[in-house]
């Protein structure tokens, strides 16, 4: 299984009296074949007038413990792969860097995209914590010391102001923006479409072919893979909403457009396209009755959203309220990937819509 990182809290320490200073010290582990990867990036130990940075995935100890693992050193209990920090009165350092591409993704959607078509040639972060949206995202010193260490940088411009002002302060060639691979309208939920996220998929793997040439013929079977996954995925949605005795598709916030012309539907949303946006009496009202208008029996609210908008809106027009998953991101804890989540999504769909 390829590896994959969610962004973990992070600590400052300073140790003093012993020669170290130790920044951006939020360790955790990822063993994976006997060899252990270091959870935290942009680490710089100062050791007396060494300096040095440790980069993203390098190697670490699967037996030492945390507080060990920064303050004294790395090992990998296989013994095959090594890298210890030397004591201050040494003032050097040695460690085995993994050879995979390190890959930061602005989000779930494309950080499954990378997990799936990069396999274990790449190692993959969400910038985004599990249960946040990526609306919201915010980034720290720590958060750019990562984006300026990767490898490649896979973002959807527009979805997160931090990770665009990223961009806009530091393009390069290691950004890329599969805003193009999308066919985006003015709804940038794309991925809600599984045949978009299939033309996202070969981007990526393109664009880690240059990468890396050595893993392009590797890239190309897996992007074809996940390509397969997607079509059966949109044969599920197709017949599976093909007759529904409903076609109205209200919902809290209108993050379900692709989705709905897809598959034939019309969506009326609450909110518009902000997930933030507080919709006024008159809209509300509009919404209403267009509800008791189309014989709606179903109102979509979101994870990651407060209800209370829908089941307002519910209570008054005698409909009911059901959750939708947007996939923006997936939540604290959650089990299951992209197509799990989306396969939930169509057995919410076809009892809502009265679908046979």
């Amino acid at each position: 299984m390829p590896s994959t990182r969610h962004r973990a809290p992070r600590t400052e320490v300073n140790v003093t009296g012993a020669g170290y200073g130790v920044w951006g010290a939020g360790w955790g582990l990822c063993c994976e074949n006997d060899s252990c990867y270091g959870q935290d990036v942009g680490i710089i130990l100062n050791i007396g007038k060494a300096e040095v940075r440790r980069s993203l995935w390098s190697r670490a100890a699967c037996t030492l413990g945390v507080s060990t693992l920064v303050l004294t050193g790395v090992a990998c209990s296989s013994g095959a792969d090594t890298g210890a920090v030397a004591g201050a009165e040494a003032g050097s350092s040695s460690g085995v860097q993994s050879d995979r591409l390190a890959v930061l993704a602005s989000f779930y959607p494309l950080e499954f995209v990378v997990e799936r078509v990069g396999g274990n040639s790449v190692g993959v972060t969400n910038l985004t914590p599990p249960g946040a949206e990526p609306h919201d995202l915010e980034l720290g010193a720590n958060d750019l010391v990562e984006v300026r260490e990767a490898d490649l940088v896979v973002y959807l411009r527009g979805i997160s102001a931090a990770v665009d002002n990223a961009v806009n302060t530091a393009a390069g060639t290691r950004w890329f923006d599969v805003t193009a691979l999308a066919r985006l309208e003015a709804d940038i939920h794309f991925w809600l479409d599984p045949l978009r996220l299939a033309d996202v998929a070969d981007g990526v793997a393109q664009r880690l072919a240059e990468l890396d040439p050595s893993g392009a013929e590797a890239f190309r079977a897996n992007a074809a893979a996940l390509r397969a996954d997607l079509t059966a995925l949109d044969a599920e949605f197709v017949s599976g909403l093909a007759t529904c005795a409903r076609r109205d598709l209200v919902t809290s916030h209108a993050a379900f457009g692709y989705l709905a012309t897809r598959y034939g539907m019309q969506q009326q949303s609450v909110s518009g396209l902000s997930p933030d946006g507080e919709p006024t009496a008159a809209a509300l009202a509009r919404v209403a009755d267009f509800v008791r208008d189309k014989g709606v029996t179903t109102i979509y609210t979101e994870t990651l959203l407060s209800s209370a908008t829908a089941r307002a809106l519910a209570s008054e027009t005698g409909a009911r309220v059901a959750v939708l998953d947007p996939l923006e991101g997936l939540a604290e804890g959650a089990v299951g990937d992209y197509l799990t989540v989306m396969r939930a999504n169509l057995g919410v769909l076809r009892t809502g819509q009265g679908c046979t």
